[in-house]
């Protein structure tokens, strides 16, 4: 009799949990690229009148805007409107990630990048993506970004059950951006989840602050490697610095890379958030982790899956920009100790302008922001023979891997002390 109640128990309980996950529905997972440590999966994309586009999409949870290329707008029969910097059209009626098929009828408005026809194939320069899943389509979903293995999965609002250290966050119910409580040196602060950025960024004056009090911590002028987002021209200018220790949420972070928001942009982002923010992580400083996001219960959750240091910063010292027409433009040189990281053109080197066609023979041109990235990367001290091109010649520059936002010798006998 005994034996008889048990297993009837263990079929109902088993009834019960096939009953709710054919409630709920099961989730979804799709391989991942971590391309300049952006999400990318594919993805179908269908307009209202039947036609299905299959693209390459970005998981862009810090951004609000859905954005797609002006050939995925041609190609789904969209009615595409342009201004004199951007176009626009209707949303899609709906994006599939695997299993999943995920309805845009609250979206209003796609944006579309206003550019020449030979680029309207991605939706950003350097990027191979033509449509971005943005936080107002996330929102209402289950989320979990595996960066170890490389996994993107959705379901629906408790469909996953997460792993790791889970802290509660603040939700933004209109858009989908999410702040994190954390601390840096014992004092409070908001700090946001952009899983859709490279690289992270504090306030410029959280970022002085901490810089004037702090000399030891490594810092360097111009944004290399993952800092390296779009080639801004004022990218060359940029300021990081590695932050000792953040406490984000329940996760406890060291030797975190930060760049120096501009005044500008963190007043727009705070505008976009609704909050008071001291900047934001990104995806670089996230490697190491599975992050979990329960849009439905305000939580997030970092499950480690590796303790490996990634040298992103050991990399030829240049500022790129990639163009529309598939180029990557040298915007300037990043400086190591006071000095260009990279010989100067006066010395038969690189200078602004220049383009860089490729490295150790392998062609630039057309690939992604990751992809030249990795072929710059390598061990400090490694010789890159890079391929430049000034005024229609062509010409090649030596150049080495350095070390760059690592312990200063200064600081490291400090520490050893």
């Amino acid at each position: 009799m005994r034996i008889s109640a048990y297993v009837c128990l263990v079929i109902l309980l088993a009834q019960l949990s096939n009953a709710k996950d054919k409630a709920v529905g099961k989730p979804t997972t799709v391989p991942a690229t971590i391309d300049h440590d952006r999400v990318v999966v594919d993805a179908d994309v269908a307009s209202a009148n039947g036609k299905v586009e299959h693209v390459r999409a970005w998981v862009d949870s810090g951004n609000p805007d859905l954005y797609l290329s002006g050939r995925l707008a041609t190609a789904l029969g969209l009615q595409v409107s342009c201004g004199d910097n951007e176009c626009s059209s209707p949303a899609p009626s709906s994006i599939s990630i695997g299993a999943l098929n995920i309805p845009l009828s609250d979206v209003k408005q796609t944006k579309i990048p206003l550019k020449p026809v030979n680029a309207s194939a991605v939706m950003a320069p350097g990027m191979n993506a033509e449509i971005n899943i943005p936080s107002t389509v996330l929102r209402h979903y289950d989320v979990l970004v595996d960066f170890p293995d490389r996994k993107f999965s959705i379901g629906a609002p408790g469909s996953m059950h997460f792993q790791g250290s889970g802290g509660k966050v603040l939700v933004n119910i209109e858009n989908g951006l999410i702040q994190i409580p954390s601390q840096i040196e014992r004092k409070k602060y908001n700090l946001a989840l952009d899983l859709g950025a490279s690289i992270s960024f504090l306030s410029a004056q959280l970022f002085d602050a901490l810089a004037a009090a702090h000399a030891d911590w490594p810092q360097m002028t111009g944004a290399v490697g993952p800092a390296n987002t779009w080639g801004f021209n004022e990218e060359p200018g940029w300021t990081l610095m590695r932050l000792d220790r953040l406490q984000y949420g329940p996760l406890f972070l060291t030797n975190v890379a930060m760049v120096r928001f501009p005044e500008d942009r963190l007043h727009l982002f705070e505008q976009r958030a609704g909050i008071a923010t001291a900047g934001l992580v990104g995806s670089q400083a996230l490697l190491n982790y599975r992050v979990g996001i329960d849009y439905a219960k305000a939580m997030v959750y970092f499950d480690i899956g590796r303790t490996f240091n990634f040298p992103d910063f050991d990399v030829v010292g240049l500022v790129l920009r990639p163009e529309n027409d598939g180029q990557y433009t040298i915007l300037g040189v990043a400086d190591f100790n006071g000095k260009p990281s990279v010989m100067p053109a006066a010395a038969g080197g690189v200078g602004r302008g220049d383009h860089l066609v490729a490295v150790n023979n392998i062609p630039v041109r057309g690939a992604t922001m990751g992809q030249v990235w990795s072929l710059l990367r390598g061990t400090a001290g490694q010789q890159k023979i890079l391929t430049i091109e000034r005024g229609g010649k062509e010409f090649l520059v030596g150049a080495q891997v350095t070390h760059f936002l690592g312990e200063r010798e200064d600081s490291e006998k400090t520490r050893k002390n």
